[in-house]
């Protein structure tokens, strides 16, 4: 993946490249720049599977409060040394880049918005909160769960990598809202660059796979997005087609 992609979500000023050590704890990460060594807070609290390894290159940001305990958030990993390639693993980034790609009209162009004039995060739903909710005045109601992909087996892209009751949840809402003849989709950030396609990762979270095809088979939307990653941000450069089903029907 080319790093020669404007970002459409920079990093903030200040973000460093540095040396990661070990992750701790879940929520945190020892990195190193130069003689110093201090922690970093991880906002992600899958697995990362295959990408917390010591001695490779890492990003971070300061955070936007100076009295948060800890001041630097983890923001992306080197996947393979002596190449400019990166993952993603801020779990904040989905959501704003799916803000910025559909006020840039970007996303317009990767899955079909016509009719929407309108995006608002962290939207309430009964109960529940959904990630996006896209409105027009023509329009049903299109309500997006963006999840942050960051495992790839076998060229494929999976979510996810680590068992998710929750996000399983967020599945069964989605079906609600399409039984009531809404639009609903899930925005699936791949911030790796070896994924040929995309699919749930039925090895890690059989339940979770169970619920996406079904969810497929009631009319939920997926929107497997390709991110650029890059020291200098994020951007979205395509979309990665849906992998195929197990011959069963089934995880």
């Amino acid at each position: 993946m080319s790093n020669s992609v404007c970002p459409l979500l920079p990093l903030p000023p200040g973000s460093r490249m540095v040396t990661l050590l070990r992750r701790e704890k879940r929520f945190r990460v020892l990195v190193q720049d130069g003689i110093e060594e201090f922690w970093v807070h991880t906002n992600n609290s899958g697995s990362m599977v295959g990408l917390v390894r010591q001695g490779r290159r890492a990003v971070i940001s300061p955070a936007p409060s100076p009295r948060r305990k800890l001041p630097w958030t983890l923001e992306m990993l080197e996947l393979t040394p002596g190449r400019e390639d990166w993952v993603g693993v801020n779990t904040l980034t989905p959501n704003r880049l799916l803000a910025k790609a559909f006020h840039a009209g970007v996303l317009q162009t990767m899955a079909d918005l016509r009719g929407y004039t309108l995006l608002r995060l962290e939207a309430p739903c009964e109960q529940h909160r959904i990630d996006a909710l896209c409105m027009g005045p023509t329009v049903p109601p299109l309500w997006i769960e963006a999840k942050n992909v960051t495992l790839v087996e076998d060229e494929v892209a999976a979510f996810p990598d680590a068992v998710t009751t929750r996000g399983r949840g967020h599945l069964e809402v989605l079906l609600e809202r399409v039984a009531k003849g809404e639009r609903a989709a899930v925005c699936c950030c791949v911030q790796r660059p070896d994924g040929g396609c995309f699919g749930p990762a039925d090895y890690i979270d059989p339940a979770f796979a169970e619920a996406f095809w079904r969810a497929v088979d009631a009319g939920v939307e997926i929107w497997p997005l390709r991110v650029a990653v890059s020291p200098a941000g994020v951007g979205l450069v395509g979309r990665l087609p849906l992998a195929k089903r197990p011959a069963s029907g089934q995880s």
